[in-house]
């Protein structure tokens, strides 16, 4: 705030001395090399600016970077961004290409692709590290509440991936925004009642009645602004006389106390307010041209000065929010559309069209395309910057713009796509209802299906979310056929997903309906060989699908060529990996996950990579790879934590029930099952009923396995059965349950016939095996082991070896059995599988032989994260690339490496190799 304003600054101050020593511990912290974020949130008028002028007086030493929300300029995708990196732009090239690129993009300095708004927050995050690698560096943000979203969510970002950079944020907000939730905060109260007496006295003209002085200090609840102004203009008779009563809002009182020395103002100054108070940058320059053109003098400006309300400077500064709140609020409607439309013929197209367009729009008093033109081309700059928030805030109201009804519902569907992609679904669904009120149009009610179903789905609401996507592919049938297939295939993955807990009713109703499609484009594209065996599959059965899945698998490995990111994704993410699965191709779906993180990353597209990560660790699992699968479940934290998005938790679920550790495993499982259920998520629910399988089978608790597996059994999940099956056979054959173990192995030996590979083999082998006696028995156990050692399945290896030793010992073969059970051991011990490992241990103390429990190893002593650095290290990963994977800064991550060293007692990264070993047999991780 200007020094006009610095009496009014230090009147604040009285009483804030806890506050003040919060804010000199965050300076300290910071001067010491620490980082600090902190939210001051408080009504208007309670001191948060004052505050944040101590913060910004007191931090000697330290760069300051500031930046304010302005109301109306919270449709202006970065101005926030803008505001704060501004004066430390020459530090840019110092960040890795990619995060430049991306911020230049953002803040409109070149041009580019729309870039992803975490890599713009790595950017940032990037820049403010550079900066504070010289002197430490103190970021302050005032009315974040008024701050573009697209700054919002940036900033948040950085303030929750701060950890080492001598970098402290601090934001003051009259309501925090969602996106600053879990950041620390302080609660701005009033002055307590000494210090409000102090305050109110400093401003107070004459005497004054100690009972009234009392009231107005109570009614005021210590606020010091209303301290400062409420009494301005009153004479003492006034104050006596109830001014302060009634049940009006605080702030409404403030407000009214502003309106009544606005009104004291000629009226050219309220004009002149007017326009400062329109025009959200503060551009003195804008100001005056626009004050001109509307006939404003010079002179207009000494009476609000004079009254300080106002001063121009460098930029124009009101003395307070709620003064350009009600400067503007207390105009005509006419009178501010005056003024709007001066602004907008006063700024310069070619430097800022995107103000210009919007101060046109406020302008016009009913539809006018022109300007629905413009708006429209601004919408296209923001969503080309990566500014969506912004994009559907343009598009919205050049819709409303717009007095051809057809065009208005095409522009409305924009919108509600931009909103949906911020997430802003609520209102999305709101917009939708305006489009179909639009001319009849067969393509315009697809979209506007696929869009609800898409929400619906986002919204964890399954079966509805495959209902209306199926919808909008029948529509699509007679429109575009190859789009129609697309999303067919995508409503029978959505119905797949939502796995009706009940029935299979929407499944097999979207299969039948892709059966009655359409036929596909000659040749088939990946997408149509996909979708025909899938609906085959769920019609016909596995027999009469095998030959169609098996080439849809071989598309989806084939090297991409002309399919865009988006069909990449649902081929090769949401029906590929299911199909590996569904034809038991453990090679494949590891192939295939490899390849979708990989692509993720190259994009940037971190939603997407969480499933990629949550599907490469399900093969890392099948592999016997925990410590892997357990680096890619971290990074699935890491970004669920950086973004603000729900952690899928599948993978954590399968990785804790394959530790065997009871009580957190059972706990994660629980609160799945829960969440599952709540929701409708079906093929999650039987997810998780498998990972209690497994622990119970773990554990040695083969009834309550039975159970869990046959639940997921008998739904028959697509991709589930190299899973399951193994699961329930074993617990059935535990139990005593044949009639169980032969369904499974009638269920298996279908597949078998048709898709013998080496997984699906051993597996049945194994069965066989459990069904059988004597040299049957023997020769199908040794057949097991065989298939399973030629593929990626080397947890199912370890425990074939674990059974048979099991029935070894049951025939009393000491000897024999050892050898089988030392195997297992070593096997299920190395890989970190505890309690199959203690499985096998009990077998061979039962043969008279010991088995050494591992030796923890020395990266138990490190956190999860500090693991998963120094793995990337180990892997040849820089820092700054290791920051980008992780969403925190290089800076972060060297100090997060010299603590690694410390504990694992090193001095460089060459030695990562020795102190962390791989998973064992595993490949390089990916």
């Amino acid at each position: 705030m200007a020094k006009l304003f610095s009496a009014r600054c230090v009147a604040q101050l009285v009483g804030r001395h806890s506050e003040c020593g919060l804010l000199d511990r965050l300076i300290d912290a910071v001067r010491a090399g620490e980082s600090r974020a902190l939210v001051l949130r408080g009504e208007p008028g309670v001191g948060k600016t004052a505050l944040l002028d101590y913060l910004v007086d007191h931090a000697s030493g330290c760069v300051m970077a500031r930046a304010a929300g302005v109301q109306s300029e919270m449709e202006l995708a970065f101005s926030g961004v803008h505001q704060l990196c501004a004066p430390h732009l020459d530090h840019l090239d110092r960040l890795p290409a990619p995060q430049r690129d991306a911020l230049r993009v953002a803040l409109g300095l070149s041009a580019g692709s729309a870039p992803d708004r975490f890599l713009v927050g790595l950017a940032v995050l990037g820049l403010l590290s550079e900066v504070a690698e010289q002197r430490p560096l103190i970021c302050v943000v005032d009315d974040e509440q008024w701050l573009d979203r697209a700054s919002t969510q940036v900033l948040a970002f950085v303030a929750r991936r701060l950890r080492a950079e001598s970098v402290g944020v601090v934001f003051a907000a009259r309501r925090p925004s969602d996106e600053l939730a879990g950041i620390p905060e302080l609660v701005v109260e009033g002055l307590a009642e000494g210090d409000a007496r102090r305050v109110l006295d400093s401003v107070l003209t004459g005497p004054l009645d100690v009972q009234v002085r009392d009231r107005i200090v109570a009614e005021t609840r210590g606020n010091p602004l209303a301290l400062l102004e409420l009494p301005r203009g009153l004479t003492p008779a006034q104050l006596a006389g109830g001014f302060f009563a009634g049940a009006a809002p605080l702030s409404g009182r403030i407000e009214e106390s502003f309106r009544r020395r606005l009104q004291a103002l000629p009226a050219e100054t309220r004009r002149l307010l007017l326009v400062a108070a329109a025009e959200p940058v503060g551009d003195p320059l804008l100001v005056w041209r626009a004050a001109e053109r509307l006939g404003i003098g010079a002179a207009a400006a000494t009476p609000a000065a004079q009254a300080g309300l106002l001063e121009f400077g460098t930029r124009v500064l009101f003395r307070h929010p709620l003064v350009r709140s009600v400067a503007y609020r207390s105009a005509r409607v006419q009178d501010r559309r005056d003024v709007h439309r001066a602004l907008a013929e006063c700024a310069d197209a070619g430097r800022d069209p995107d103000r210009r367009a919007w101060h046109g729009a406020q302008a016009a008093a009913g539809p006018d395309e022109h300007v629905a033109e413009e708006l429209e081309r601004s919408a296209a700059r923001a969503q080309a910057r990566g500014g969506l928030a912004a994009a559907a805030a343009f598009l919205e109201r050049a819709a409303t713009l717009t007095p051809e009804p057809t065009r208005r519902a095409q522009r409305l569907l924009a919108a509600a796509r931009t909103k949906r992609d911020v997430g802003a679904l609520d209102a999305a669904l709101g917009l939708l209802v305006g489009v179909e009120a639009g001319p009849p149009d067969g393509a315009r009610t697809a979209e506007v299906e696929y869009l609800r179903g898409q929400i619906a789905l986002m919204q964890r609401r399954g079966t509805d979310a495959a209902r209306l996507i199926l919808r909008a592919a029948r529509r699509l049938d007679a429109l575009d056929a190859d789009l129609a297939r697309e999303t067919y295939l995508e409503a029978l993955g959505t119905a797949m997903w939502a796995g009706d807990l009940d029935d299979t009713g929407s499944v097999l109703e979207a299969a039948k309906a892709t059966r009655a499609a359409a036929p596909g484009p000659e040749p088939p594209r990946v997408v149509d060989v996909l979708l025909d065996a899938f609906a085959l599959r769920l019609t016909e059965g596995y027999t009469a699908a095998a030959p169609a899945l098996t080439r849809a698998l071989e598309l989806a490995l084939a090297p991409s060529g002309a399919d865009d990111d988006r069909r990449l994704w649902l081929t090769s993410l949401r029906a590929g990996a299911i199909t590996a699965l569904e034809l038991w191709d453990a090679e494949s779906a590891h192939a295939l996950a490899v390849r979708l993180v990989q692509s993720a990353r190259d994009t940037g597209a971190v939603a997407r990579l969480q499933f990629a990560l949550n599907t490469l660790a399900w093969t890392h699992l099948v592999a016997g790879e925990l410590t892997t699968a357990a680096e890619m479940i971290e990074e699935d934290r890491v970004i669920a934590e950086a973004t603000g998005n729900p952690l899928l938790g599948n993978a954590q679920v399968t990785l804790a029930a394959w530790r065997g550790r009871e009580a957190p495993a059972s706990e994660l499982i629980e609160a799945t099952l829960l969440e599952s259920t709540e929701h409708g998520l079906g093929r999650t629910v039987d997810f998780a009923t498998y990972a209690s399988a497994v622990l119970y089978n773990g554990l040695g608790r083969y009834g309550a396995a039975r159970d869990a597996a046959w639940q997921a059994f008998k739904h028959d999940q697509l991709g589930y059965g190299p899973f399951v099956v193994p699961e329930l056979a074993e617990a059935a054959s535990r139990t005593g349950d044949t009639g169980v173990v032969r369904a499974a192995l009638e269920w298996l030996s279908e597949r078998t016939r048709v898709t013998p590979t080496h997984w699906a083999l051993g597996i049945e082998a194994r069965i066989r095996a459990l069904l059988s006696e004597g040299e049957a028995a023997e020769r199908f156990y040794r057949e097991s082991i065989a298939h399973l050692g030629r593929t990626r399945a080397r947890a199912q290896l370890a425990r074939g070896h674990l059974l048979y030793g099991e029935w070894l010992r049951s025939e009393r073969r000491r000897i024999d059995a050892r050898a089988q059970l030392r195997i297992a051991h070593d096997l299920l011990d190395a890989m970190g599988i505890e309690a199959f490992a203690e499985r096998a241990r009990r077998e061979l103390a039962a043969t008279g032989e010991t088995a050494r429990k591992r030796t923890v190893e020395t990266s138990v002593q490190l956190t999860a994260q500090e693991a998963l650095i120094a793995r990337l290290a180990r892997d040849g990963l820089s820092n700054p690339e290791i920051g980008a994977r992780l969403f925190i800064s290089a800076r972060t991550v060297k100090y997060h490496l010299s603590k690694v060293f410390s504990k694992l007692d090193i001095t460089s990264r060459s030695q990562l190799d020795r102190v962390l070993p791989s998973d064992p047999g595993s490949i390089a991780p990916h």
